[in-house]
């Protein structure tokens, strides 16, 4: 009932901006082929990430999340390519290939809270609403965060909690966080962030600037605090913005 109830609020949603019926069948085709698409593209980059499937429930998630509801209009007919898609002040909705996998490499459970730092779009945040009791996500663009704000309260995304704000200082009201998802690139990882990730949790973040490697890094907090990281393959994201 709740993923009827989900689709029904999407078609409404779609027929505001003229999409019928027929479109959003065309939809849930292109995601279904998109999710062949992610699974090759793991089983390809496995000398990475040291597996070659992801978590069942994690391509649930991704198949059950309207991308085409998080891009904007003129986007829309790409929004199941396997790619980037531009949202606007510079920003990108990213790749659903590395949506999946980090979600993947956090290793979440259904009691966790999580900690995102660029909400965007909005995409990401969803895809963890599918999968945890809480997220909270931060945004440094009013515009970006009022937007993805209000797709998720479209679609019904009430354990998304959003705000804006300098993802580099994280949210110390809420913390601590089970895992940190950071969407966007530092040129180090954040002390407040580590800060604020729970005694054995897990963050991601991609480590570089915008004109050179970036690498995903996965940041693990060991029970007695101590701080361990590992480079998982090379990526590409718009650079964190803010005081620092």
């Amino acid at each position: 009932m709740k993923n009827l109830a989900r689709y029904c609020v999407l078609v409404l949603l779609l027929a505001g901006t003229h999409v019928s019926a027929d479109t959003a069948e065309q939809y849930r085709e292109q995601r279904a082929q998109l999710m062949r698409e992610i699974a090759d593209d793991v089983r390809d980059t496995s000398a990475y990430l040291d597996k070659d499937t992801l978590d069942p429930r994690v391509m649930q998630a991704m198949a059950r999340v309207p991308r085409e509801a998080f891009v904007p209009g003129a986007e829309r007919r790409y929004a199941y390519e396997n790619r980037p898609l531009p949202i606007g002040h510079g920003q990108t909705i990213s790749q659903p290939y590395i949506v999946a996998i980090m979600t993947d490499l956090l290793r979440l459970r259904p009691d966790d809270r999580v900690l995102e730092i660029g909400t965007g779009s909005g995409y990401q945040a969803a895809i963890l609403g599918e999968l945890v009791k809480r997220v909270y996500s931060i945004e440094i663009i009013p515009a970006l965060a009022k937007r993805a704000r209000t797709v998720l309260d479209e679609l019904g995304y009430k354990q998304v909690s959003t705000r804006v704000g300098d993802g580099y200082y994280g949210w110390e009201e809420q913390a601590p966080f089970d895992a940190i998802m950071v969407t966007a690139a530092a040129d180090h990882v954040p002390p407040p962030l580590l800060k604020q990730l729970k005694p054995g949790g897990r963050m991601l973040i991609p480590v570089g600037s915008r004109f050179m490697t970036q690498q995903l890094v996965l940041v693990e907090k060991g029970a007695d605090g101590s701080i361990t990281t590992r480079l998982l393959l090379p990526v590409r994201f718009v650079p964190l913005t803010g005081e620092r």
